[in-house]
């Protein structure tokens, strides 16, 4: 099969809720990475085969096919399609699998992939004017009137894997440190492309403190999940470029990375948040690895329960896993998170002089997908 090589990925800031980011229309921050990512390649932006953007929620200024309309936004031709793609939060991690894929499969050459979300302007869930199960005989009839929740959710993780608050908040903090010395020691500088001079992400907090987390009331009563140990809502777009080895030798591109695996796979919709641990598996399976073999991880830290879960179960290292920090700290811009991830996983096997890296994260309806990617 033919490979997938990655030659550029760039994302903007990850802008706090109501932050720097938040008058920015979605189209012209997708439009914003995408023109960032072919300024800094010399590929002829006729030859791009598709736009393939994720986002959640796809209403009001992220409606209307939103990676079509990012793409012409930033004034390139009309002649080059898009289409959005919705897996919940890994949307956009989807769209780089939907990439690569029409590259391993010779139907295409160049495709940009990635994503856009601003929850300031867009509320998360504002799709959602009603339940989307209600009134489903199916669903009734398979999973009866279950709350179907993340905060219950990333709660029953806690209790199934046995996560003390005071456990997962030693890993939000932990987040918030990583998070903060990788911003001073500028690792994310190369990564990001300045909007509106918001340069740097908004979301990790300085002042984060254990004392400061254990005094916050759950989000549930009763429940072990506090705002602390969410991922924060914010605003970002990111952008991916992916080519076949023909578009390589055409342009003399210089491939960062290819693509070792890509899948996906399904869990418990009530627990929802627990398919990385089912999918991890799978992918390492599939790939012939072990996670000895993986260099780095990217787990999006949605919750710290799901996050914790998932390397208590596949006994991974924490100090290989989501080394800058995650969605704790820097910020959860649902359909532009999965391609956020992809571009810092990628920034950082360069930093570290690592070969593997594998990215996961949970979705709605008890998904996850999983990608491998090797530095080259």
């Amino acid at each position: 099969m033919a490979e997938a090589y990655i030659i550029e990925a760039v994302r903007t800031p990850a802008g706090r809720r109501g932050g720097g980011l938040s008058h920015v229309h979605p189209a012209d921050l997708g439009a914003h990475v995408i023109t960032a990512l072919l300024n800094r390649v010399d590929v002829d932006p006729t030859d791009v085969d598709d736009v393939i953007f994720g986002c959640v929620d796809t209403i009001g200024p992220q409606a209307g096919d939103i990676a079509r309309t990012s793409w012409l936004a930033a004034g390139f031709p009309e002649q080059v399609p898009g289409v959005t793609v919705d897996r919940q939060c890994g949307s956009s991690q989807q769209a780089v699998h939907f990439a690569a894929q029409a590259v391993m499969s010779g139907t295409a050459d160049v495709v940009v992939a990635g994503g856009v979300q601003n929850m300031s302007q867009v509320p998360i869930g504002s799709a959602m004017t009603v339940s989307p199960v209600a009134g489903c005989a199916g669903w009734q009839h398979r999973y009866g009137d279950e709350e179907v929740s993340q905060f219950r959710a990333a709660d029953l993780i806690a209790v199934r894997w046995d996560l003390s608050r005071r456990e997962m908040e030693e890993f939000a903090l932990r987040s918030h440190l990583r998070a903060i010395t990788a911003s001073k020691e500028g690792r994310f500088d190369r990564e990001i492309a300045p909007v509106d001079g918001v340069a740097a992400d908004e979301c990790p907090r300085p002042d984060t403190s254990a004392e400061k987390m254990a005094a916050l009331a759950p989000l549930r009563p009763g429940g072990r999940t506090t705002a602390a140990l969410s991922s924060q809502i914010s605003d970002g777009a990111a952008a991916v470029l992916v080519v076949s080895e023909q578009a390589v030798r055409r342009y003399g591109l210089m491939p960062r990375a290819r693509v070792h695996h890509l899948s996906a796979r399904g869990s418990d919709p009530i627990y929802m948040l627990t398919a990385p641990i089912r999918a991890t598996r799978h992918a390492l399976e599939r790939a012939g690895m072990s996670i000895s073999d993986i260099d780095l991880f990217e787990i999006n830290e949605a919750f710290a329960s799901v996050a914790l879960a998932w390397a208590k179960e596949l006994e991974v290292d924490l100090g290989r896993v989501n080394v800058n920090g995650g969605a704790l700290a820097l910020g959860h811009p649902i359909g532009a998170t999965g391609a956020k991830l992809f571009t810092t996983l990628l920034h950082e096997l360069e930093r570290s002089g690592g070969r593997y890296g594998l990215q996961t994260m949970c979705e709605g309806g008890g998904q996850a997908n999983v990608t491998i990617i090797e530095r080259l």
